[in-house]
């Protein structure tokens, strides 16, 4: 029975850690693609959520890259002297030119709203004009129904003959 090594195993791990955030930030870009990100986060909310996926999917593939060191030490070294990690900082505000952009279509859209909605009221006012319709006849008298005629009803349904 053979057993695989610790670094084998760690390795593994972190393979299944990186195809998770792999998949995250798929799953990102699909709502991304279809608009359903709309449904459940804020615009800044969902960006910062990308961001995030990104550089998860970064540090991820970073250390699948590496090899395990040699005493097997709990502690890799060389990350000792790397900083702070990739994480982009919580409170990036959008770009002003996207401001200003995102602005004058929201301003475009209002105006095309209202144009709409004078020509709706406009078309609502006016009276219909029906110049081929038919005059308004009565309806034809209601007839009433029908009286029962029990020697009729036995002839039709002989069955029912020891009900009646």
């Amino acid at each position: 029975m053979t057993h695989r090594t610790d670094v084998a195993r760690g390795q593994e791990i972190v393979a299944r850690w990186c195809n998770l955030a792999e998949q995250r930030l798929e799953h990102l870009n699909e709502l991304f693609e279809t608009g359903r990100w709309r449904r459940y986060h804020s615009e800044q909310a969902f960006l910062e959520n990308i961001r995030e996926a990104r550089a998860a999917v970064d540090i991820w593939r970073e250390l699948l890259t590496r090899e395990a060191s040699l005493e097997n030490s709990p502690i890799d070294l060389s990350w000792l002297g790397r900083g702070k990690s990739k994480l982009p900082p919580p409170d990036i505000s959008p770009m002003p030119e996207r401001r200003a952009e995102a602005a004058t279509l929201a301003e475009a859209a209002m105006t095309a709203v209202a144009a709409a909605f004078e020509t709706a009221a406009e078309v609502l006012e006016q009276p219909p004009v029906v110049a081929d319709a038919p005059p308004l006849e009565m309806p034809p008298p209601v007839m009433p129904p029908p009286v029962l005629d029990l020697d009729t009803i036995q002839r039709r349904y002989p069955l029912l003959r020891n009900a009646l």
